[in-house]
């Protein structure tokens, strides 16, 4: 094979993979398996309109919505005074790490490290609506 084509050969086999990593990193989330990663965070979040918060305040309705203002959750002052509107990079951001967002916080979850299960949840806290 001739220099040439070698060169061509890797410089479309780089291509393609920097434009599948590139594609994974940007993927939707997917909404049912979310809900499923999501059981983890059930033990402390309800997500039904009107059911009563429990550890963790319930999350119906949370992406859009300004942190800290379910009435009748008492939040952390830090979660108060952070001014965050729950958009999806919010989201995605609290979800792997509350406490690396948000230091003080109450909520003591660590934080789902798996990229791809973060883009899940928060495809899935978009549809409670």
């Amino acid at each position: 094979m001739r220099i040439s084509a070698v060169v061509a050969t890797v410089t479309l086999v780089a291509c393609s993979a920097v434009s599948n990593l590139a594609y994974a990193q940007d993927a939707p989330g997917d909404p049912v398996a979310g809900k499923t990663v999501f059981a983890r965070c059930a033990i402390c979040h309800k997500v039904v309109a009107g059911q009563p918060s429990l550890v963790g305040p319930n999350l119906f309705g949370v992406a859009g919505r300004k942190a800290a203002s379910m009435p009748g959750f008492n939040y952390s002052g830090p979660l108060k005074g952070a001014n965050i509107t729950w958009s999806d990079d919010k989201l995605s951001e609290w979800v792997s790490g509350p406490a690396k967002m948000v230091p003080g916080t109450k909520m003591a979850f660590p934080g789902i490290t798996s990229k791809g299960q973060v883009r899940d949840v928060v495809a899935y806290l978009n549809t409670l609506k």
